[in-house]
């Protein structure tokens, strides 16, 4: 597994892949992220919901992309793992389906075993970096994929942590760049479109305490898709992208869930 080193683990300041595994029940994050995420439910109660529907859009478009015969997956900004994970929905279809995870937190890394129990006849890998770093994230994915077969590069819930600043469009720009046609970007993002005021609120929320929000909206979402095929229905919120391929998430059919989801295909 790449990376294993000894890692410190900053628990001064809430970091997003804890406080979605706050959010989910888990039991892998720390005062400062259940802390934080209260203050997020007071803005929103939805917000436990946005974190299990995003979880159910991975599951379903992986289920789609597997059916469609992509046997390769990059899923960056993985976060704690929460059964079922990416390899497990891609193995039950496609057993030989590779598949490398990538997170910047170290906690994830603490727990990445849970990440790596795959199939025999397929593969799993780990590998610490941030998205930030595509470099890095494609030198260490060419150890267990072949970036000249189809790639899905799965970024779900992770965009909206990456500013304009940082150059977002830009980075999923670099990653698509090395992976050949006939591979997919799949997205999930949040969005003020829906919830203006409460979002403002978020953002400077955690601004406050050192976690970037940058909500964008359904133009500025769509642009992370510029030159790749949207595949049908094309971008929505993320529960009524195929529901058919998965059960409901209680509690989405209270509203609509202020968030994106797209998949498209690299021609």
């Amino acid at each position: 597994m790449t990376g294993q080193h000894h890692v410190e683990i900053d628990t001064s300041r809430p970091h997003p892949a804890r406080m979605y595994d706050w959010y989910l029940g888990g039991k892998d994050n720390y005062p400062v992220d259940e802390e934080m995420g209260r203050q997020m439910l007071a803005l929103d109660p939805r917000v436990p919901v946005m974190a299990r529907v995003n979880r159910a859009f991975m599951h379903r478009a992986t289920r789609w992309l597997a059916g469609q015969g992509v046997r390769q997956f990059l899923d960056v900004g993985t976060g704690i793992p929460t059964e079922p994970n990416l390899h497990q929905v891609a193995q039950r279809i496609a057993p030989d389906a590779r598949v490398v995870y990538c997170d910047n937190d170290p906690i994830v890394l603490a727990h990445a075993a849970a990440l790596l129990r795959g199939t025999p006849e397929g593969a799993t890998e780990y590998l610490q970096a941030d998205v930030r770093d595509p470099d890095a994230i494609l030198e260490g994915a060419r150890k267990v994929l072949d970036l000249a077969r189809p790639v899905a590069l799965s970024l779900v819930a992770l965009l909206h942590f990456v500013s304009d600043e940082d150059g977002a469009h830009d980075l999923v720009g670099r990653l698509m760049s090395e992976l050949p046609s006939g591979s997919h970007l799949v997205v999930t993002h949040a969005t003020a479109d829906f919830t203006p005021e409460e979002s403002r609120a978020a953002t400077e929320k955690l601004k406050a305490a050192g976690v970037t929000l940058a909500l964008r909206s359904r133009e500025q979402f769509a642009r992370f898709f510029d030159g790749l095929d949207l595949v049908e229905p094309g971008i929505e919120v993320p529960h009524q992208w195929h529901p058919e391929l998965g059960e409901p998430v209680p509690g989405q059919e209270d509203g609509i869930i202020p968030g994106y989801g797209a998949v498209a295909r690299k021609p």
